[in-house]
């Protein structure tokens, strides 16, 4: 009897105490002179970058199980300051937003994890990963050492550091390196402001390896001594070595933190596509040359709810990003692999360690296409408008304190003839009703600012839909992103004035917006409508919205992000694991055709895959 109760002590000690010593086991991960350190022995990162917010947590695994079977060691994400803290003082790090569970996951999954935590992240992202509260603190500046952005910048980190500073690989957790902000050489080139981001980090408790990644022309004017410099957009290996041993007292190792084996879209431009052929010849150059690396995308999913960001300067057009992040990656959007992946996984098969196998490709994903789905419930965006805000002249979104979505700017004046109205500084789409009834549109990306209106004899209403296409994620007018109607609007040569304006963030859709009788549908005003449909088997899905003009959708409440007639995109990804046996449901947000009433879906995504000019990373 004792025997068996000493076996059984035994057996709960070995399944309760040793697994927590196991997970708590620390490395060392360090520099030499040529290579990373893994314990004392040379260790290549093999890397692809993977953001969690814009894979459905739900399907965070799988998309890790491909990492490893294209023989990856390591994955890299930003961590997105407006997700975490959306409006001031309120955090949030739950559900898709939990980054700590996406770590700790990747280490269960055997994957290391370098991690990006700096407040501009960039990444084709709202306000580049910036709230959009942050340009309502008076004398803020963002990426400056204004005591104001400072003070904001310490309460968000230190929040980031509670999460993710006891998974770096020096507390036992996967975490290899943690950089320090974000390609800043691109931006300025003030060596105090960059040691205050580290010393804020080392007060956060990242207190593991640092280092700073800057474009390749770049690296001088954005790395702090001391860190490890890493390089982007470069793949040729003795180019990367001099410029790393220029900034790092002659030594290395070498990390190329962003290779672009492919690219992102923006509305109204092709499909951006690069053939693997085009960069299986450089993976292998790097990799046979004992470079790191990190893929930029692996894996880039989906940029859901009005969460993309653009691109502007002073030679390109106001340029919105497209939902759809799906950047011609190995993996595609919904996490299948593509030609890319193989030809990719091939490469580094080469290169492994001898002995090593790669666990085999998961197969497909099943995808299926839905009945033609109808849409019974229609409301009127007029009629479900919540309680307004007046002021003489136009407010903006930060006015308001919203963040993303739409506001109803609506006023009265005069009628009779016809005058030019011009909205001074729109963004970023305005549709523009007298009486309800839809008289024109206008868009920043074509430069328009107004259009002549013929207004009826009397009192006329005058409605101006602003939608927020996404601020600017990169370069110098991040200190220019406030959204709405920013400055006036003139009708003739007079001001117009006394406005009432209408919040429409549509941060949750749901029953409460069919309430009211639709009126609008005959005067083409914008629409909400709904619908469901049932299903006895779930797979991955796209809606096809070839037929509808301008809008939104959800599924069973999650945002599939933006659809427009422009293109590239012309179908929304839903994740199978958004869909249920059984009933579920589809809201449309529809600005341009509300006489539409039929969703239909296919198996495979619409991008336009059209051949693209010469790839060169621009942010």
């Amino acid at each position: 009897m004792k025997r068996v109760l000493h076996l059984f002590l035994l057996f709960a000690f070995a399944i309760t105490i040793l697994p927590a010593v196991a997970q708590q086991a620390k490395h060392i991960f360090a520099l030499g002179d040529e290579n990373f350190l893994l314990d004392g022995k040379p260790f290549q990162m093999i890397s692809g970058e993977l953001h969690y917010p814009r894979v459905p947590r739900e399907a965070w695994r799988h998309r890790m199980k491909m990492a490893k079977a294209m023989g990856l060691n390591t994955i890299g994400t930003y961590v997105f300051w407006n997700l975490h803290e959306p409006q001031k003082g309120k955090f949030d790090f739950t559900g898709n937003n939990d980054i700590a569970a996406f770590v700790k996951m990747a280490q269960e999954e055997g994957l290391w994890v370098v991690l990006r935590p700096s407040p501009y992240v960039c990444a084709e992202w709202e306000f580049g990963g910036y709230p959009y509260w942050l340009q309502n603190e008076k004398g803020l500046v963002v990426r400056s050492k204004s005591p104001e952005f400072l003070a904001e910048y310490r309460a968000y980190i230190q929040q980031v550091g509670k999460q993710l500073a006891p998974l770096q690989i020096n507390h036992g957790g996967p975490v290899l390196m943690v950089q320090v902000e974000n390609e800043y050489g691109f931006y300025a080139s003030d060596k105090e402001y960059l040691d205050l981001n580290r010393k804020l980090f080392l007060e956060a408790g990242f207190d593991g390896l640092l280092y700073t990644c800057d474009p390749a022309a770049k690296v001088a004017q954005g790395h702090l001594p001391g860190l490890l410099p890493a390089v982007n957009g470069l793949d040729k290996p003795e180019e990367v070595k001099k410029i790393v041993r220029t900034n790092h007292n002659g030594k290395g190792p070498y990390f190329i933190a962003e290779w672009y084996p492919a690219w992102f879209d923006w509305w109204g431009a092709p499909h951006h596509t690069v053939p693997a052929k085009n960069y299986t010849g450089r993976l292998d150059t790097v990799l046979a040359a004992g470079l790191s690396i990190n893929m930029y995308m692996f894996h880039g999913g989906t940029t859901r709810g009005f969460m993309n960001g653009a691109n502007f300067s002073d030679t390109v057009a106001y340029e919105p990003q497209i939902s759809s992040y799906d950047y011609d990656a190995p993996l595609d959007e919904a996490g299948n692999a593509t030609p890319k992946f193989m030809a990719f996984r091939n490469v580094i098969e080469k290169h492994l360690p001898a002995g090593t196998k790669l666990p085999a490709v998961p197969a497909a994903k099943p995808a299926i296409a839905l009945p033609a789905i109808q849409l019974t419930q229609t409301a009127s965006l007029f009629d479900v408008l919540p309680a307004p805000k007046k002021n003489a002249t136009p407010l903006t979104f930060e006015d308001l304190n919203q963040a993303y979505g739409f506001v109803l700017y609506r006023t009265k004046v005069a009628g009779g003839g016809t005058k030019v109205l011009k909205i001074k500084d729109l963004r970023d789409y305005g549709l523009v009703y007298v009486n309800g009834k839809r008289v024109g549109v206008l868009d920043r990306r074509l430069k328009q600012d107004s259009l002549s209106v013929t207004l009826p004899k009397g009192e006329v209403q005058l409605d101006i839909l602003v939608e927020n296409l996404g601020r600017i994620n990169f370069g110098k007018y991040l200190l220019q992103n406030r959204k709405g109607i920013t400055e006036k609007v003139m009708l003739g040569k007079q001001e117009v004035k006394n406005w009432q304006m209408f919040g429409l963030p549509f941060d949750q859709v749901d029953a409460s917006l069919f309430k009211s009788k639709s009126t609008a549908t005959s005067a083409n005003g914008p629409v909400v409508k709904r619908g469901t449909f049932t299903l006895t088997q779930t797979g991955d899905t796209y809606l096809d919205m070839q037929a509808w003009g301008k809008g939104s959708v959800w599924v069973n409440g999650h945002s599939l992000g933006r659809y427009w007639g422009i293109g590239p995109q012309q179908t929304l990804y839903v994740p199978v694991e958004w869909l249920k046996k059984g009933q579920n449901e589809v809201v449309v947000l529809e600005l341009l055709k509300p006489e539409q009433k039929t969703v239909k879906s296919i198996s495979t995504p619409i991008l336009g895959r059209l051949p693209s000019p010469a790839v060169g990373k621009s942010n």
